[in-house]
């Protein structure tokens, strides 16, 4: 009959420093959704159609971030309900039969994106490889 001996200390360490690294990343990972729905609202106003038509428009482009109860981290950008003429960002953005479409909003998102993956991807590698150390700040990328 085999027979097989495990030593299984360093797979719990590891578990527990998955643990530790979960809790410790939360801060920083609020952090990284807030700068990148910030940098895809600074840059949606920026390129917001204003003008004479809709000249309270950009200034009803905001932004918030929310954790859900199981974790997620959620950040939303776009006109506030209830701001002078929020009403208009699908009309603006997508455009109708008679207007044609301004984008603003998906171009700042698309160009936000490969930035967001990156600080994420930075914040995920400092977890696996320091669980137990301080992480990083976020950088300002505004």
């Amino acid at each position: 009959m085999a027979r097989a001996d495990l030593d299984l200390s360093d797979l719990e360490k590891w578990a527990d420093d998955l643990h530790v690294a979960a809790a410790v990343s939360e801060p920083a990972a609020l952090a990284v959704v807030a700068r990148g729905s910030w940098n895809i609202k600074r840059e949606a106003k920026a390129n917001a159609p204003g003008g004479r038509m809709a000249p309270h428009y950009p200034a009803s482009i905001t932004y918030d971030v929310e954790t859900g109860a199981t974790g997620e981290i959620v950040g939303e950008v776009g006109p506030a309900q209830g701001l002078l003429q929020w009403g208009l960002g699908n009309l603006l953005e997508y455009g109708s039969e008679n207007n044609a479409p301004q984008p603003h909003l998906e171009p700042a998102l698309d160009h936000e994106e490969p930035r967001f993956y990156a600080a994420a991807e930075a914040l995920a590698a400092a977890c696996v490889e320091s669980p137990r150390s301080p992480l990083p700040k976020v950088p300002n990328r505004g």
